[in-house]
This record gives structure tokens, C-alpha cells and sequence, in this order.
């Protein structure tokens, strides 16, 4: 590569993101730049390279590279090195910084920069105030507290320079300060006004914000604690070089009592200790991390990934924990032996001992109960069911009996109670075969109920049993009620389908003729509910539906036999009938007060109804009546539904429930729910929860395999950090969703996920290269047969390649626009594709243009911007006339310049820019034409200048 290429490389270094990429890229263009014979570029190289050494993870390496520079500067200085003397003065401060995070480095050399560091200030005449800081933290870090206070002093009363550390950073270690010396309402009411301005430096805001974490919570402000954590810690999680403060918020969590996320936090960051950027670093963060693991119960196991000759494996927490301390109870010795003190082990030994103080500060965005309000406290809407009182004179028939009703109208406690009398009365004594029998059959409903309505051996054998109790009564009627449900529950197995409709349909076949009409509704509804196991949805409905000719003779049975057409017309999607069929079923489960079923009724109701407001309304009703196991559909449903009535705060809550519930019964698909509540909160604007509560289920979804799901919610997140400002991380996630997709199948998908990423980066002006992801995306979509999404990928390659100043490769790329603009002869010409084939022409002629080939370009606009007002484009056209009545006074034709002009001038709103901008190019062709006078009038009225 020639020299000009190298340096070229470097500029796109100095773009990259810190990191372990950038430091790669930068070492090569060393090895590089010192084979050549260019000094300057090799001075240049390594100055970049102790920042990125600095803030990518790797400190002890700019030690080096600082040394080399800072000795070639003073060797042999060059008319070069000058531009570099501000950001080596600058430098000094790393080395400062870093040289005390590294116990092996003696104090005396550490003293010796300073030295040449003041020396150097004085001399290039700066002031000492970033010296007297620097001063300030060797004494701090020794624990000469009042040495500290004295430098403390000097450095906030020394004017403030070019070589001053930034408006946030500054603070950020007087927070620090006040915050040890116990002045926290001071630290607090310091920071405030450095938060409010616009902090933009690389450690800003997340370093404050960290520092304020103690500061928040001595004052008593939780809120702004939680929201400092939620915000530091997200913009910290992916830089190494942050380690240290990721230390703090641990032990922040473990201090508010979030044991779990604290721990979340160390196993997430873990493997960061076997590549620690400091030693200093690796033991705040081996400190905060063993007090966080002693709060775990001791039968949890963290994993930690493999390193060197270890393994990766589960550890116990506790031994863990161990292990841990003393990693930093040995570094804080070490410390210590340097600087000849113990106030490294005295820091460490506090960390250590942290432990869960006050009232517990709820963090995480996704595990929170919802606040209390009207739909969990208001009284239940259906009939409060009466306790069940068991006579103590009663039968062995009349308990059975009583229990038998409390069967049919779901009082399961008041079966139980019944049945329990009359084992205690009446079992083991001689009772007569239909008594033992019904037992029996009751026995079987008991172990139905116990199994959740599941189909388990014990639930089938129990019905077997009862069946030939009942057979050797005899009493054929009440042997087919039993074989009925027998049949059903055999009917959930594939193995024993054929025997289980066997008995149903013999079952129905003898109710129909010999039993009464409760019987006949109940057989038929057992046959739906056989057929629904198998999925045989339409034969379902047909039983169904000759249940619920029946069922009125009895509310309950009426009420559940609803229930189970409103599920099987649902499996049908015939929507507006499951609508209907939910509703009646609402009414007739309010009338008995079967809350169970009416919670299912209101949530199908919910699901059917097209007014989200509506479904709020039923979720609602639900909500009053569901029992305990059933409020986690119902938090899941009503979240949509309020989502669908654009009422995403609300939305939150209720998902942020629906999460805690799944975690807390074990159910599985809380990585989905996450990623429900993750785009509630995108949608409430709340972006910074978002982040967080998508990254969870990103790594939920991709524990379960379920990959597709994992990627949409990934695009989901890319989403929420380009609106964070988190451009890289959304980059990131997009390249790996474009490796994803990389497959035959996801042609489109992968076409779409490039594209973003290349409109990214064509909004932060990384135009070179936003073209390259635009070709890349145009050959996916060209490869996916999409010839509409390869113009629009192709004309946005080449508008980039244009404003990156490749004017060469923009021309180039003209003919590929053109054919993919060709591809569309003969489509339908639908808005959609002349607004594509419009732009393309916009953009090829602006090329044009670049290139001095102004006719061409006129050509190119020519009838453009008539197409885009068909189409009620208007913006769009007005733009295209007013490139074209650019072009016309490049081209010395300014009468025809000043008609297209005035009349677009017409038609702008007053004030707004493409108004001023017309009105310039206007002015212009006034002036040329010789109406010099008009120029001047026209420029006052729209406030330009002469010029």
C-alpha cells in the first residue's frame, strides 16, 4: 500500500469504534507504517494508538506508545509534531491515571510524570489545574486525605484551560470526593447542572451517573438513582475499559437488594476478570462481585466461560464467592506494599462487606409488579360463591351427592370438604355397591381436578375403575356417563384415540335415547371436547352445537358448553362467530358466577373484538374475577389490547406483570414476553428500558433456539439504539442479523437489514461507507427477485457514493441504476414505483451534475417532477425544480430559470427552507438577466444576504 493508502486507513481507524477492532486495525497499520519510511504517518499511528489503547480495554499498551512519542517529539522535533502537542500535553493524564491502577509500577515514576507534566504545562503556557487534579488523585489513591484536600483545593480554584478535563469529567471526580467525605447533598446539587447541559465525551454521562449512584441514594432520591443506574450502566456494558465502574454498579445493586441482578451482572461480566484492563479494575470489580455472590442462595451455580486451562463449568456461588475475595484482598495488598499504606485494603474490605440496606429499590424494567388500581381492586363481577357446609348428620348418599354438585357448579373446595367427611365417616364400612361406585367416579373427578383437567394415567385408570364399578352395580346410565368421560380423557392420547371415541360416541348414542335432557347436552359436549383433543375441529363444532340445543336445562352446564364453542370456532377463525359466541358465554358465566369461566369468555371476547377499547373493557372484567392462575393470560392479553388502543404506557404495566407472573410460576415463555414489553416500552418512548428489557430476551430467545423469534427481536433493538444515539451497537446488531439471514430464504429480510444499516450511516455522514451496505442490499434484493427494493438500494448507493465524494464510482454506477430502472418497464405504474423511478432520475442527474454534465442532467429531470405531483409527491417535486432551475443557470439560461422559479416560489409555504432556497436561485437569475433591483427585494423579503 502506498503511503497515501496508510494514511487513508488511518482516518477510517479514528472512525471506528473503540475496541478490541480498532486496537487490531491500529497495531497492523504500525507494522505497516514502520516498514515504510514515513515518520510523520508512524508518529501520527501511535498517537491515535494510546487513545484507542486508553478507552479500548488495554492501558498498559499506551504506556509504550506514549513513551515512543513523547521521546520522538523531543529528539528530532518536526514541523509535524506541533499539530500533536496539545493531545500529548494531553496524554499525560492517561498515564497519570493508568500508572496508579498498576501496582507493579513504583509510586516514584508516577511522581516523575507529574513532574515532567507540570513542567511541560508551565512551559507551553498552560495553567496547573489539570495538574493539580491529577495530584489531588495519587494522594486520594494513597489515602493522604489531607494532602488530598489541600491539591482538592488547589485545582478548583485554578482557572480552568485547553488541557482542563471536560465539563462532565471534572465534576464527575468532585462528586466522587464529596461523596466520600459524607457531603452528598453537595455532590448531588453539583451535578445537577453538568446533567442538564450536553455532555460529549467519551466517558459522559455514564461516568457521573455512576458516580452520583451513592450520592442519589444518601439523599434519598431512589428514582433518580434507579434511572442514573438503568442509563450508566447500559451506555458501560460493552466496554472493557469500564470495568471498574461496572464494579460500582454491582455492588449498587446489591446494596438496594436486587441480589438477582446483581448477580445477572456477574456472570455477565465474569470472564472480563481473566482480561481485566487494569489490576486496579479486576479487583473493585473481584470485591463487588463476591459481596453480591454471598447475598445468592447458596444452591445457585454461576457459568463461567473457558479460560486458558480452565474449563468453562457452573460454580457454586459460595465458592465462587471465595475465590473472589481473594483475588482482591491479594491485589489491594499489593497496592498497598507500593504506595506504603493500608488504604487500598480497607476500600476492598468495605466492598466486601456490602450487604442489602433499606427498602428495596425496584430496578429491572421487566420484573415489577403493576401498580394497584381499579381493575384489581374493585369487587368481583360475577356471584360470590356460598362455603359449602357439610352436614354432620348427612348420608354417605347425601355427601356424595352434595359433592357431586359441587362438581357441576365448580366449588372444587366444597367437593373436597364433602368427600372428606365421607372418608372420615364412612370409609371402610359396608356400604352399598351404587354408594362405592359413586365414590369411586367422585375419586376419579378428584384426581382429574388435582391433574389440571390432564389426561395423566392415574386420572385414566381412576375412570376404568369407576366404569366397572358401575357395570357391576349394575347401572347402565351411569356406566356411560363415566365411559363418556373415559373416552374423552383417552382421546388426549394417540395411542388410545380409537378406544376413547369408541366409548364417547357409544356413550352419546345411549344418553341420547335413554337419558334426560341434562344427560344428552353433557354426552354431546364430552364428544366435542374428544374431538377437540384430536383436532377434528369441524365434527367438534357439529357436537358442540347439538350441546347447546340442550344445555339451557342447566346454567352451569350451559355456561361451560359456551366455553367450548367459543374455543372450537376459534381453532376455526371464524372470528366474528367466536366474537358473538364469547359474548353470550360472558353472560351466561356472570348469571351462575363461574368466574373461571368467565375470565376464558372475556379473553376470547378480548382476542375477537375489533375495538381494542373494548377488549381493555373485558380484560377488565376479567381481572375482577380471575382466579390466581389464570392472571397472566389475562395481564398478557389486556397488555395487547392496550397496545392496539395506542395507550402503550399503560401497556407496560400490565406486561411488566405478565413477565414477574411467567418468572415466578416457572412457566415457560418469558423471553417472548420480554419481547412483547420491550416493544410496549419502544412505544411509550421509554427507549432506555427498552434497551435493556430487549437485550434480555434477545438472550432468552437464543437460549431456547428459537432463532427467527431472537432475530425480529434483535431488528426490534437495533431499532431503540438508533434512537438512543447508539449508532455502533445498532450497526452491530444488524450486520449479525444480515450473517443471520444469510440464506436463500431470508433474501428479502437480509436486503432490508442492510439497507437500515446503510441509512444509518448515511445519517452520522459515514456516506463510503453506508454505499457499500446499499450494494450489498441491492444484490440481495436483486438475488430475491425484488426489482422495485434494488432501484430504491441502488439509487441510495449511489446519492452515498456521491456525498462520500467518490465521484468516479458514483458515475460508474449509473448504468447498474439505470438497468435496475429498467427491470420495472412493464410493471404496473403504481405510486410506488414512479416515486422510485422518479428519485433514481433525481439522484443520477445530481451525479450528473457533480461531473459538469449538465445537459445530461436536464435530460435526466426531465418530466420528474410532473410524475412526482401525480402521485401528490409535492415535496419531492419542488425539490427536483429547484435542482433543475440550478441547472439552468449553470447552463446561461436564466429567463427560462426565472419562470420555472417564480412559479415554485408560489407554491412553497413562506419561511420554510426550500421557500429560501428557491427564492436565492431566483434572486440569481434576476441578477443575471439585468434586474438588479427585483434581486435586492426579492432578498429582503425572504432575510438573505447580497452575497
Amino acid at each position: 500500500m502506498s503511503d497515501d493508502d496508510l494514511w487513508r486507513v488511518l482516518r477510517d481507524i479514528h472512525n471506528m469504534p473503540y475496541g478490541a477492532g480498532q486496537v487490531a486495525a491500529l497495531e497492523q497499520l504500525l507494522r505497516r507504517a514502520d516498514a515504510g519510511d514515513d515518520r510523520n504517518l508512524a508518529f501520527a499511528a501511535r498517537m491515535q494508538a494510546t487513545t484507542a489503547y486508553v478507552y479500548g480495554g488495554e492501558p498498559a499498551k499506551s504506556f509504550v506508545t506514549f513513551s515512543w512519542c513523547l521521546a520522538e517529539f523531543d529528539r528530532d522535533p518536526q514541523p509535524y509534531h506541533q499539530r500533536f502537542t496539545h493531545q500529548l500535553l494531553w496524554h499525560f493524564k492517561y498515564m497519570v491515571n493508568a500508572m496508579l491502577k498498576f501496582p507493579e509500577l513504583p509510586l516514584d515514576r508516577t511522581y516523575a510524570v507529574l513532574d515532567d507534566m507540570e513542567r511541560r504545562y508551565r512551559d507551553s503556557g498552560h495553567t496547573l489545574q489539570a495538574v493539580h487534579k491529577h495530584r489531588y488523585l495519587v494522594a486520594s489513591h494513597v489515602g493522604a486525605h489531607d494532602e488530598a484536600a489541600e491539591w482538592y483545593r488547589k485545582w478548583l480554584t485554578t482557572p480552568r484551560d485547553a488541557l482542563s478535563d471536560c465539563a462532565g469529567c471534572d465534576p464527575t471526580t468532585q462528586v466522587q470526593h464529596l461523596t466520600e467525605a459524607g457531603r452528598a447533598d453537595e455532590a448531588v446539587a453539583l451535578a445537577e447542572p453538568v446533567l442538564a447541559g450536553r455532555l460529549t465525551c467519551n466517558e459522559q454521562p455514564q461516568a457521573i451517573l455512576t458516580a452520583l449512584l451513592p450520592a442519589y441514594l444518601g439523599t434519598g432520591r431512589r428514582d433518580a438513582a434507579r434511572d442514573a443506574h438503568r442509563e450508566a450502566y447500559r451506555r458501560l456494558r460493552s466496554n472493557l475499559s469500564d470495568l471498574w465502574d461496572i464494579a460500582d454498579h454491582v455492588e449498587f445493586c446489591t446494596v438496594t437488594g436486587n441480589g438477582a441482578r446483581a448477580l445477572e451482572l456477574v456472570e455477565r461480566h465474569l470472564d472480563w476478570l481473566d482480561r481485566a484492563p487494569t489490576p486496579a479494575a479486576g479487583m473493585h470489580f473481584a470485591a463487588a462481585a463476591s459481596a453480591a455472590l454471598r447475598q445468592a442462595p447458596g444452591g445457585l451455580t454461576v457459568h463461567r466461560r473457558a479460560s486458558g486451562d480452565r474449563p468453562a463449568g457452573e460454580v457454586p456461588v459460595g465458592a465462587l464467592a471465595d475465590e473472589l475475595a481473594g483475588t482482591a484482598t491479594a491485589l489491594a495488598a499489593r497496592f498497598d506494599a507500593r504506595n506504603g499504606t493500608s488504604y487500598q485494603s480497607e476500600r476492598i474490605a468495605r466492598r466486601l462487606a456490602a450487604r442489602p440496606e433499606g427498602e428495596h429499590l425496584p430496578l429491572s424494567a421487566s420484573l415489577r409488579r403493576r401498580p394497584a388500581d381499579a381493575t384489581t381492586s374493585a369487587p368481583a363481577g360475577g356471584v360470590a360463591a356460598e362455603p359449602v357446609r357439610v352436614p354432620a348428620d348427612a348420608s354417605p348418599e347425601e355427601l356424595l351427592a352434595l359433592a357431586e354438585e359441587c362438581v357441576r357448579t365448580h366449588r372444587l373446595d366444597g367437593m373436597r370438604a364433602a368427600l372428606r367427611a365421607y372418608d372420615e365417616r364412612f370409609d371402610g364400612t359396608e356400604q352399598p355397591a351404587a354408594v362405592l361406585a359413586h365414590r369411586l367416579e367422585l375419586h376419579a373427578a378428584e384426581v382429574y381436578e388435582s391433574a389440571d383437567g390432564g389426561a395423566g394415567t392415574e386420572a385414566v385408570e381412576a375412570n376404568r375403575r369407576a366404569l366397572a364399578a358401575w357395570r357391576e352395580v349394575p347401572d347402565p346410565l351411569r356406566a356411560q356417563v363415566v365411559a363418556g368421560r373415559l373416552g374423552a380423557l383417552l382421546c388426549m392420547s394417540d395411542e388410545d384415540a380409537e378406544e376413547g371415541l369408541a366409548l364417547v360416541r357409544a356413550s352419546v348414542g345411549y344418553l341420547d335415547e335413554h337419558g334426560d335432557q341434562r344427560e344428552r347436552a353433557a354426552a354431546h359436549d364430552r364428544l366435542a371436547l374428544a374431538y377437540v383433543h384430536r383436532e377434528r375441529w369441524t365434527e367438534a363444532l357439529a357436537a358442540v352445537e347439538r350441546a347447546a340445543a340442550e344445555a339451557d336445562v342447566d346454567p352451569w352446564l350451559a355456561s361451560r358448553v359456551a366455553m367450548h364453542r367459543v374455543h372450537v370456532l376459534e381453532r376455526l377463525e371464524r372470528g366474528e362467530e367466536a366474537r358473538k359466541a364469547a359474548e353470550e358465554a360472558r353472560r351466561l358465566a356472570r348469571e351462575v358466577g363461574a368466574n373461571d369461566l368467565l375470565t376464558f369468555a372475556c379473553l376470547a371476547y378480548a382476542r375477537w373484538v375489533d375495538d381494542p377499547a373494548d377488549a381493555v373493557t373485558a380484560c377488565d372484567e376479567a381481572l375482577r374475577v380471575a382466579p390466581a392462575d389464570a392472571r397472566l393470560p389475562v395481564r398478557v392479553t389486556r397488555g395487547r389490547a392496550l397496545l392496539g388502543a395506542d395507550r402503550a404506557s399503560e401497556a407496560v404495566d400490565d406486561l411488566a406483570e405478565a413477565v414477574t407472573l411467567c418468572v415466578e410460576q416457572g412457566a415457560d415463555g418469558d423471553a417472548f414476553l420480554r419481547w412483547e414489553l420491550a416493544n410496549a416500552y419502544r412505544m411509550a418512548g421509554r427507549l432506555g428500558e427498552a434497551a435493556e428489557v430487549a437485550e434480555e430476551a434477545v438472550i432468552g430467545l437464543d437460549r431456547l433456539g428459537a432463532q427467527a423469534e431472537a432475530d425480529r427481536c434483535r431488528h426490534l433493538l437495533a431499532g431503540v439504539y438508533e434512537g438512543l444515539g447508539e449508532i455502533d451497537s445498532a450497526l452491530g446488531l444488524l450486520d449479525q442479523l444480515a450473517v443471520n439471514l444469510d440464506g436463500p430464504d431470508n433474501l428479502p429480510h437480509r436486503g432490508q437489514v442492510l439497507e437500515e444499516a446503510g441509512g444509518i450511516l448515511y445519517q452520522a455522514d459515514r456516506d463510503a461507507v453506508a454505499a457499500q451496505r446499499f450494494d450489498a442490499a441491492a444484490a440481495a434484493y436483486r438475488l430475491a427477485e425484488l426489482p422495485l427494493d434494488e432501484l430504491r438500494a441502488r439509487r441510495r448507493q449511489l446519492l452515498a457514493l456521491f456525498w462520500a465524494g467518490d465521484l468516479p464510482a458514483a458515475s460508474a454506477l449509473i448504468d447498474v441504476v439505470d438497468q435496475a430502472d429498467a427491470a420495472l418497464t412493464g410493471l404496473p405504474e403504481e405510486p410506488v414505483v414512479t416515486y422510485e423511478r422518479a428519485l433514481a432520475a433525481e439522484a443520477v442527474a445530481r451525479v450528473l451534475t457533480g461531473e459538469e454534465r449538465l445537459v445530461a442532467a436536464l435530460d435526466r429531470l426531465d418530466g420528474v417532477a410532473g410524475r412526482l405531483r401525480s402521485i401528490e409527491a409535492f415535496g419531492e417535486a419542488a425539490q427536483v425544480e429547484l435542482l433543475t432551475g440550478e441547472l439552468l443557470l449553470r447552463s446561461d439560461r436564466p429567463a427560462e430559470a426565472e419562470r420555472l422559479l417564480r412559479e415554485v416560489l408560489g407554491g412553497l409555504p413562506s419561511g420554510s427552507r426550500p421557500a429560501s432556497q428557491a427564492a436565492w436561485l431566483l434572486a440569481k437569475a434576476l441578477d443575471e438577466l439585468g434586474r438588479a433591483s427585483e434581486a435586492t427585494a426579492l432578498r429582503a423579503e425572504h432575510g438573505l444576504t447580497d452575497s
